[in-house]
């Protein structure tokens, strides 16, 4: 079992972060998470998950919201402001952390390390100890400013994943294109699981004397 830390920032993408958590509990891991007030507002349009700001109020209806069925893996939420946690300390370890979804404001304040709150710090902390920090975009179009902090994160020892699902498996649903992203992201944290689907080479009954189908 591993320590990740989840953050779910004020950005398009909460069924990311649902199907990244999800699978993450499967997994048997212990999850610290995250989320801006901001995050909280886009969890409430996207995925109707109404949160309240009291973690301990809050906490079941996270461990719902992942419908990790059959789950072994702990959660424990934190407020965004409560930068008294363990995660905002270097001397606690984690296996790694995502933000999922993470805007353009949190990536920006994460490239020029501007902690305002515990997403931030948690992030700088993973930077400044060498662990494995995945961010997770999901803008468009992007400003130079934007592609600037992406550098800056990059050079910093971050992984920029955005939030940008292929076609090549033949998606037939939305669920599809989310587990896609989802299991790059868990992938990228070095966690397995069953919704990564590995590239295996072109089918070759998908071939006919015109082409690709």
């Amino acid at each position: 079992m591993g320590i990740y830390v989840l953050g779910i920032a004020g950005a398009s993408g909460a069924p990311y972060a649902r199907r990244v958590l999800e699978q993450m509990l499967l997994a048997n891991h212990d999850v610290k998470v995250v989320i801006t007030d901001s995050g909280r507002k886009v969890l409430d349009v996207e995925e109707n998950l109404l949160l309240t700001g009291n973690t301990d109020a809050d906490t079941p209806l996270v461990l719902e919201w992942a419908n990790g069925n059959g789950a072994t893996g702990t959660l424990q939420l934190y407020h965004h402001q409560d930068v008294a946690a363990p995660i905002a300390s270097g001397s606690f370890g984690i296996d790694g952390m995502a933000v999922v979804p993470c805007s353009g404001g949190t990536m920006g304040r994460i490239a020029h390390g501007i902690s305002n709150g515990l997403l931030e710090r948690a992030a700088d902390v993973c930077l400044k100890e060498r662990r494995r920090l995945v961010l997770v975009p999901r803008e468009m179009p992007l400003s130079l400013i934007h592609l600037r902090n992406m550098t800056a994160v990059t050079e910093a020892g971050a992984i920029v994943l955005p939030a940008s699902p292929g076609f090549y498996h033949n998606p037939k649903s939305i669920n599809d294109l989310i587990d896609m992203v989802a299991g790059r992201i868990l992938a990228s944290l070095g966690i397995d699981s069953p919704v990564m689907k590995p590239w295996l080479g072109a089918d070759p009954h998908s071939y006919s004397e015109e082409g690709l189908h």
